[in-house]
């Protein structure tokens, strides 16, 4: 009986991510054909504990590297990735020195290796700049009243990436900057490394302010990246901030609880 009616149903891959992976595995999800991002969710509920289905609640989710609504229909073979609140984190920096307008490429990059941010800072400067605005973010060794000892950073790599260079463009586009920098680490980190690297260069010192601020704080929000603490007395995943209403994802049986 499965087998005479297996052609109306499909499979995608569900990958979660941050402190989702010590409540769930990856998967291949059989769902029925046209079944939708809040379907799945749904799904996934049912078959949990009440412990996963809490961390379901809240979460966004990235269908092929991208955000996708609860509505979103899902096909064969879709990667489903399950995005808890992120905590704002080889390297992958943009291909060219110019974009296709022939203006500098934003430098956008995740990397394992420490951050030279100095040798950045250096390479964004320009004769036409009358600012470079810094954000570099350090571990430090204490938080929440905890004394830390390391961090360790992870990201959905394909889609952190995306992300980062729409952050750059929107920045440009909104502030009027004319270049920009985002680095992010993944991996181990040791207390006094840069975490995240922010630089904007731009004619006045206004713009670079703002668009610095601004990004730094839209990407802690959502670029998926997420950090787990390692203080002398046990590890956590860092709480991040809910997600804007525009990305958090609900499941239908979410929506009838609420």
């Amino acid at each position: 009986m499965c087998r005479r009616y297996s052609f109306l149903a499909m499979r995608v891959r569900v990958i979660p991510f941050g402190v989702l992976k010590d409540l769930l595995s990856a998967a291949s999800v059989e769902l029925p054909l046209g079944a939708t991002v809040a379907e799945l969710l749904d799904r996934l509920s049912a078959n949990s504990g009440d412990g996963i289905r809490v961390a379901l609640r809240g979460i966004a989710v990235g269908v092929n590297a991208e955000y996708a609504p609860a509505a979103q229909v899902l096909h064969e073979g879709d990667e489903v990735g399950l995005l808890p609140p992120v905590s704002g984190g080889g390297a992958a920096p943009t291909t060219s020195a110019l974009d296709l307008s022939g203006q500098p490429a934003d430098k956008i990059v995740l990397t394992r290796q420490p951050i030279d941010s100095p040798k950045h800072i250096a390479e964004i400067k320009c004769g036409e700049d009358g600012a470079v605005a810094i954000f570099d973010g350090i571990v430090r060794n204490h938080s929440r009243g905890r004394r830390t000892l390391y961090l360790d950073y992870e990201a959905y790599e394909e889609m952190a990436l995306g992300q980062m260079r729409q952050l750059a463009r929107q920045a440009r586009d909104r502030f009027g900057v004319r270049q920009v920098i985002l680095i992010h680490r993944l991996g181990r980190l040791e207390i006094g490394e840069t975490s995240v690297l922010v630089v904007v260069a731009s004619a006045h010192r206004a713009a670079a302010f703002d668009a610095c601020r601004w990004l730094i704080d839209t990407l802690k929000r959502t670029v998926p990246i997420w950090k787990k603490e390692t203080f002398a007395d046990g590890v956590v995943w860092a709480p991040g901030e809910p997600f804007p209403g525009d990305l958090a994802v609900k499941s239908a049986e979410t929506k009838h609880e609420a």
